[in-house]
Protein backbone atom coordinates (compact mmCIF):
# COMPACT_ATOMS: atom_id res chain seq x y z
CA UNK A 1 0.00 0.00 0.00
CA UNK A 2 0.98 3.33 -1.09
CA UNK A 3 -0.19 7.10 -1.04
CA UNK A 4 -1.38 7.70 -4.36
CA UNK A 5 -2.78 10.94 -3.67
CA UNK A 6 -1.97 13.36 -1.52
CA UNK A 7 -3.96 16.73 -0.19
CA UNK A 8 -2.33 19.53 0.58
CA UNK A 9 -4.96 22.19 2.79
CA UNK A 10 -3.86 25.62 2.59
CA UNK A 11 -4.52 28.80 4.10
CA UNK A 12 -5.40 32.24 3.86
CA UNK A 13 -3.55 34.13 6.54
CA UNK A 14 -0.46 32.17 6.88
CA UNK A 15 2.59 31.00 4.76
CA UNK A 16 2.06 27.54 3.75
CA UNK A 17 5.48 27.12 2.81
CA UNK A 18 6.07 23.91 5.08
CA UNK A 19 2.67 22.33 3.92
CA UNK A 20 3.75 22.36 0.41
CA UNK A 21 7.46 21.13 1.12
CA UNK A 22 6.08 17.90 2.77
CA UNK A 23 3.21 17.37 0.30
CA UNK A 24 6.10 17.48 -2.18
CA UNK A 25 8.32 15.19 -0.01
CA UNK A 26 5.46 13.01 0.33
CA UNK A 27 4.20 13.07 -3.56
CA UNK A 28 7.89 12.35 -4.70
CA UNK A 29 9.08 9.47 -2.28
CA UNK A 30 5.47 7.79 -3.11
CA UNK A 31 5.53 8.64 -7.17
CA UNK A 32 2.22 10.68 -5.80
CA UNK A 33 -0.50 13.07 -7.34
CA UNK A 34 -1.50 16.36 -5.46
CA UNK A 35 -4.35 18.06 -5.57
CA UNK A 36 -4.19 21.32 -3.42
CA UNK A 37 -7.29 23.02 -2.05
CA UNK A 38 -8.27 26.22 -0.16
CA UNK A 39 -11.65 27.97 0.52
CA UNK A 40 -12.86 30.98 2.84
CA UNK A 41 -16.28 32.93 3.65
CA UNK A 42 -17.11 36.27 4.03
CA UNK A 43 -17.36 36.90 7.67
CA UNK A 44 -20.09 38.14 9.62
CA UNK A 45 -19.56 41.87 9.83
CA UNK A 46 -18.76 43.79 13.42
CA UNK A 47 -21.22 46.50 13.09
CA UNK A 48 -24.74 46.71 11.34
CA UNK A 49 -24.87 48.32 7.72
CA UNK A 50 -27.34 47.75 5.02
CA UNK A 51 -28.39 48.65 1.12
CA UNK A 52 -25.32 49.73 -0.64
CA UNK A 53 -22.89 50.16 2.01
CA UNK A 54 -23.62 47.07 3.08
CA UNK A 55 -23.47 45.36 -0.71
CA UNK A 56 -20.02 47.29 -1.10
CA UNK A 57 -18.50 45.71 1.73
CA UNK A 58 -19.36 41.88 1.07
CA UNK A 59 -18.61 42.60 -2.76
CA UNK A 60 -15.28 43.78 -1.73
CA UNK A 61 -14.37 40.97 1.11
CA UNK A 62 -15.60 38.21 -1.69
CA UNK A 63 -13.10 40.11 -4.38
CA UNK A 64 -10.21 39.74 -1.93
CA UNK A 65 -10.98 36.09 -1.38
CA UNK A 66 -11.45 35.52 -4.49
CA UNK A 67 -7.94 37.18 -4.90
CA UNK A 68 -5.67 35.70 -2.08
CA UNK A 69 -7.45 32.06 -3.71
CA UNK A 70 -5.83 32.72 -6.92
CA UNK A 71 -2.70 34.05 -5.49
CA UNK A 72 -2.42 30.40 -3.60
CA UNK A 73 -3.38 28.39 -6.95
CA UNK A 74 -0.41 30.19 -8.09
CA UNK A 75 1.94 29.25 -5.45
CA UNK A 76 1.24 25.70 -5.05
CA UNK A 77 1.70 24.73 -8.75
CA UNK A 78 4.73 26.64 -8.60
CA UNK A 79 5.69 24.73 -5.75
CA UNK A 80 5.09 21.05 -6.48
CA UNK A 81 3.78 21.08 -10.00
CA UNK A 82 7.41 19.05 -10.84
CA UNK A 83 7.70 17.36 -7.46
CA UNK A 84 4.36 15.25 -8.37
CA UNK A 85 2.96 12.64 -10.92
CA UNK A 86 0.12 15.75 -11.68
CA UNK A 87 -1.51 18.02 -9.66
CA UNK A 88 -4.69 19.41 -9.37
CA UNK A 89 -6.52 22.83 -7.54
CA UNK A 90 -9.85 22.76 -5.90
CA UNK A 91 -11.21 25.86 -4.32
CA UNK A 92 -14.41 27.81 -3.21
CA UNK A 93 -15.79 30.53 -1.60
CA UNK A 94 -16.89 28.47 1.21
CA UNK A 95 -16.47 27.46 5.44
CA UNK A 96 -12.40 26.22 4.62
CA UNK A 97 -13.60 22.85 7.17
CA UNK A 98 -16.65 21.89 5.40
CA UNK A 99 -14.79 22.55 2.14
CA UNK A 100 -11.90 20.51 2.72
CA UNK A 101 -13.73 17.20 4.40
CA UNK A 102 -15.96 16.86 1.35
CA UNK A 103 -12.90 16.89 -1.06
CA UNK A 104 -10.83 14.16 1.07
CA UNK A 105 -12.65 11.59 -0.83
CA UNK A 106 -10.37 12.20 -3.62
CA UNK A 107 -7.36 11.58 -1.01
CA UNK A 108 -5.55 9.34 0.61
CA UNK A 109 -4.03 11.62 3.09
CA UNK A 110 -4.14 15.09 4.09
CA UNK A 111 -0.97 17.54 4.97
CA UNK A 112 -2.38 20.59 6.83
CA UNK A 113 -0.22 23.11 9.04
CA UNK A 114 -0.52 23.58 12.66
CA UNK A 115 -2.58 25.65 13.94
CA UNK A 116 -1.26 27.00 17.29
CA UNK A 117 -4.03 30.04 17.91
CA UNK A 118 -6.79 29.12 20.94
CA UNK A 119 -9.06 31.16 18.87
CA UNK A 120 -9.80 29.76 15.26
CA UNK A 121 -11.55 32.32 12.62
CA UNK A 122 -14.02 29.35 11.07
CA UNK A 123 -14.53 31.49 7.84
CA UNK A 124 -11.02 31.65 7.08
CA UNK A 125 -9.11 28.90 8.77
CA UNK A 126 -8.62 25.27 8.64
CA UNK A 127 -9.07 23.56 11.66
CA UNK A 128 -6.74 20.56 12.56
CA UNK A 129 -9.04 19.42 15.31
CA UNK A 130 -12.15 19.00 13.11
CA UNK A 131 -10.27 17.12 10.12
CA UNK A 132 -9.16 14.98 12.53
CA UNK A 133 -12.24 13.56 13.86
CA UNK A 134 -13.94 13.93 10.91
CA UNK A 135 -12.13 13.36 7.41
CA UNK A 136 -11.57 9.43 7.67
CA UNK A 137 -8.08 10.01 6.48
CA UNK A 138 -5.14 9.69 8.07
CA UNK A 139 -3.30 13.76 8.54
CA UNK A 140 -0.23 14.94 8.77
CA UNK A 141 -0.16 18.33 10.69
CA UNK A 142 2.73 19.87 10.04
CA UNK A 143 4.65 22.86 12.44
CA UNK A 144 5.33 26.09 10.46
CA UNK A 145 9.40 26.34 11.04
CA UNK A 146 9.57 22.31 9.42
CA UNK A 147 11.21 22.20 6.08
CA UNK A 148 10.97 19.30 4.56
CA UNK A 149 9.41 15.70 5.83
CA UNK A 150 12.27 14.41 8.21
CA UNK A 151 11.65 10.33 7.81
CA UNK A 152 15.24 9.61 9.57
CA UNK A 153 13.62 8.45 12.86
CA UNK A 154 10.18 8.12 13.31
CA UNK A 155 8.51 7.74 16.73
CA UNK A 156 4.86 6.04 17.42
CA UNK A 157 3.36 6.85 20.28
CA UNK A 158 1.69 3.62 21.39
CA UNK A 159 -1.38 3.47 23.59
CA UNK A 160 -3.32 0.41 23.41
CA UNK A 161 -7.12 1.47 21.74
CA UNK A 162 -8.64 1.79 18.96
CA UNK A 163 -7.09 4.74 17.34
CA UNK A 164 -3.54 3.84 17.77
CA UNK A 165 -4.29 0.68 16.11
CA UNK A 166 -5.84 2.39 12.87
CA UNK A 167 -3.09 5.08 12.76
CA UNK A 168 -0.24 2.60 12.73
CA UNK A 169 -1.94 1.12 10.04
CA UNK A 170 -2.44 3.74 8.22
CA UNK A 171 0.76 4.75 8.52
CA UNK A 172 2.91 1.77 7.09
CA UNK A 173 4.18 3.03 4.05
CA UNK A 174 5.33 6.12 6.24
CA UNK A 175 6.93 4.04 8.42
CA UNK A 176 8.15 1.31 5.85
CA UNK A 177 10.13 4.65 4.40
CA UNK A 178 11.47 5.44 7.82
CA UNK A 179 15.45 4.48 8.27
CA UNK A 180 14.95 4.05 12.28
CA UNK A 181 11.56 3.04 14.11
CA UNK A 182 10.85 3.35 17.79
CA UNK A 183 7.87 2.67 19.70
CA UNK A 184 7.14 4.08 22.95
CA UNK A 185 4.09 3.83 25.20
CA UNK A 186 3.73 5.76 28.23
CA UNK A 187 2.22 4.20 31.31
CA UNK A 188 -0.33 6.04 32.56
CA UNK A 189 -2.00 5.17 35.98
CA UNK A 190 -3.96 2.09 35.12
CA UNK A 191 -1.71 0.17 33.15
CA UNK A 192 1.42 -1.93 34.57
CA UNK A 193 4.77 -1.26 32.95
CA UNK A 194 5.07 -4.90 32.02
CA UNK A 195 1.81 -5.01 30.01
CA UNK A 196 3.21 -1.81 27.97
CA UNK A 197 6.02 -3.60 27.13
CA UNK A 198 4.23 -6.16 26.29
CA UNK A 199 1.93 -3.99 23.81
CA UNK A 200 4.57 -2.66 22.12
CA UNK A 201 6.20 -6.07 21.78
CA UNK A 202 3.51 -7.20 20.09
CA UNK A 203 3.15 -3.96 18.32
CA UNK A 204 6.86 -4.83 16.67
CA UNK A 205 6.55 -7.93 16.24
CA UNK A 206 3.51 -6.91 13.78
CA UNK A 207 5.40 -4.61 11.95
CA UNK A 208 8.01 -7.11 11.35
CA UNK A 209 5.59 -8.91 9.26
CA UNK A 210 5.38 -6.13 7.12
CA UNK A 211 9.36 -5.84 6.78
CA UNK A 212 9.81 -2.95 9.50
CA UNK A 213 12.23 -2.93 12.05
CA UNK A 214 10.99 -1.28 15.36
CA UNK A 215 12.83 -0.58 18.40
CA UNK A 216 10.38 -0.26 21.68
CA UNK A 217 11.17 2.21 24.80
CA UNK A 218 8.64 2.06 28.05
CA UNK A 219 9.71 4.53 30.17
CA UNK A 220 8.47 4.75 34.01
CA UNK A 221 5.08 6.21 34.39
CA UNK A 222 5.17 9.87 34.52
CA UNK A 223 2.84 12.93 35.73
CA UNK A 224 2.89 14.58 32.15
CA UNK A 225 2.69 12.04 28.77
CA UNK A 226 3.37 14.62 26.50
CA UNK A 227 6.57 15.65 28.37
CA UNK A 228 7.60 11.90 28.46
CA UNK A 229 6.98 11.83 24.27
CA UNK A 230 8.76 15.02 23.74
CA UNK A 231 12.02 13.65 25.49
CA UNK A 232 11.78 10.12 23.70
CA UNK A 233 11.32 12.17 20.68
CA UNK A 234 14.09 14.04 20.89
CA UNK A 235 16.22 11.25 22.17
CA UNK A 236 15.67 9.68 19.11
CA UNK A 237 16.25 12.51 17.04
CA UNK A 238 12.46 11.71 15.84
CA UNK A 239 11.30 13.96 12.62
CA UNK A 240 8.04 12.71 13.22
CA UNK A 241 5.44 11.17 15.14
CA UNK A 242 2.54 9.15 14.32
CA UNK A 243 -0.26 8.84 17.06
CA UNK A 244 -3.87 7.98 17.22
CA UNK A 245 -6.29 10.74 17.59
CA UNK A 246 -8.05 11.18 20.74
CA UNK A 247 -11.39 13.32 21.60
CA UNK A 248 -14.90 13.83 21.68
CA UNK A 249 -17.70 16.23 20.39
CA UNK A 250 -18.65 18.74 23.12
CA UNK A 251 -20.74 22.10 22.28
CA UNK A 252 -20.81 20.86 18.61
CA UNK A 253 -17.03 21.37 18.76
CA UNK A 254 -14.36 18.97 18.88
CA UNK A 255 -12.61 18.60 22.00
CA UNK A 256 -8.89 16.36 21.51
CA UNK A 257 -6.94 14.81 24.42
CA UNK A 258 -3.86 16.33 25.91
CA UNK A 259 -1.38 14.27 24.44
CA UNK A 260 -3.66 14.68 20.60
CA UNK A 261 -3.87 18.47 20.55
CA UNK A 262 -0.17 18.72 21.89
CA UNK A 263 0.87 17.03 18.66
CA UNK A 264 -1.50 19.00 16.21
CA UNK A 265 -0.85 22.78 17.99
CA UNK A 266 2.70 22.82 19.90
CA UNK A 267 4.97 20.19 18.55
CA UNK A 268 8.04 20.85 16.69
CA UNK A 269 8.10 18.20 14.97
CA UNK A 270 5.61 16.99 11.91
CA UNK A 271 2.47 14.35 13.61
CA UNK A 272 1.21 11.93 11.53
CA UNK A 273 -2.62 11.50 13.22
CA UNK A 274 -5.40 9.23 11.99
CA UNK A 275 -8.75 7.93 14.08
Amino acid sequence: MDYKTVMVGLALDRPNHACLAVAGDLAERFGARIIGVAAADLRPPMYFAEGDFAQKLFDEEAAAIQGRLSELEAEFRATVEKRATSVEWRSARALPVPYVLQQTRAADILVVGALADSMVDPSAAIDPSDLLMQAGRPLIVVPSAVQWLDLRSVLVAWKDVREARRAVFDALPFLAAAKEVTIAEIPEQDIHRADAVSHVADVAAWLRSHGIVANTVVPEAAASVTEQLDNIAANIGAGAVIAGAYGHSRFREWVLSGVTRHLATESRRCAFLSR
